[in-house]
Parts: C-alpha cells; structure tokens; sequence
C-alpha cells in the first residue's frame, strides 16, 4: 500500500511540474521584482602581486554567471544595482614543510594559492527592505597544490574565481 501511494504521490508532483511551470523553480534568487538591470564594474587589481588576465576573466565570469542564472540585464552606466570591486590579495604561501637532507632549508610541501576580492553591491530601491540586500565585503578562497605553479596556475586562478563568483552571487541574490 505504501509503495502505491508514493507513485500516487511522485505522479501528481510531476503533473503539477508540467502543467504549471512557473509556479515551481529549482532556482533560489531572490531579485526583488523592481530590479531588473545590473551594472557590473571592472574589477582592477590592486593586490601586491599582479596576475595580467585575472581581473579581465574574473569580471568576465561574474557577468557570464548574472546573465546566465538571472533575468537580469547587464548595464554600462546607471542602474538601480550595481556591483564593483577591486581583485585586493593574490598571494602563494607554504602549508606544510618538508625536510631535506644534508642539513639544507626545508621546503614547501605543499603550497597554497589565495584571492580576496572586496565587493561593494548597491540596490537603490525605493522600497526600504530592498535597501538592506546592499552589502560591502571581502570574500577569500584559497585552493592548495604541490609542485611547480607555473604550470598549474591558470587551472587553480578558475577554480578559485568560480567559488568567489558562488559566494558573491549567493550574498547578493540569495540572501545567503
């Protein structure tokens, strides 16, 4: 009995699904209704150590993600959203040393590569609440690797940018 009423169950949600579309979504953004374009700055680097191409694919990946996910337009110039920011750390460290011999210096085991990107997102809304989706932060990933950098490099900075991009996305249009 259990059995058939779950495919009862399992069949009436289906229906439900197909007869009415836009009543269900797997989608969670919450983009008040007022917002309907985004202009999205180019995010400069200013860390310390410069990546040519980083800011370029970055800016590029955040706009690819808004246009791909959202109902959102992109903007040059005036919007009631916009986001910018600035790419403000690059940086390479050690996360576990490894002995040598022959009394020479240990070395790097393992290292691990890290980005913070400081985001500034308006919502000039003329509603109050909306006005609270506004946010200013640093968000920071990191991704670890052995070995050589050079060759490796391209691969982590677009691991990296897509996890910074799902923090980023999440804050300002999931409310995450």
């Amino acid at each position: 009995m259990g059995m058939k009423r779950a495919l009862v169950v399992i069949a009436a949600l289906a229906v439900s699904v197909l007869f009415c579309p836009g009543c269900y979504t797997l989608r969670s953004e919450s983009i008040p209704v007022e917002m309907t374009t985004i202009h999205v700055g180019f995010f400069e680097n200013t860390a310390p150590l410069v990546v040519s191409y980083l800011s370029q694919n970055f800016t590029e990946a955040l706009k690819d993600r808004i246009r791909s996910t959202t109902r959102l337009s992109i903007v040059q110039g005036e919007s009631p959203a916009t986001m910018t920011g600035t790419i403000t750390d690059y940086r390479f460290a050690p996360v576990s040393i490894q002995a040598t011999n022959n009394n020479a210096p240990p070395i790097a085991g393992a290292s691990m590569l890290s980005i913070t990107v400081h985001v500034k997102f308006v919502f000039d809304s003329k509603i109050p609440a909306n006005k609270k989706l506004s946010f200013e932060q640093d968000f920071t990933r990191t991704a670890n690797y052995s070995g050589d950098i050079a060759s490796q490099e391209q691969g982590l900075i677009t691991t990296i940018d897509k996890q910074l991009i799902d923090d980023i996305f999440n804050k300002a249009f999931n409310n995450w």
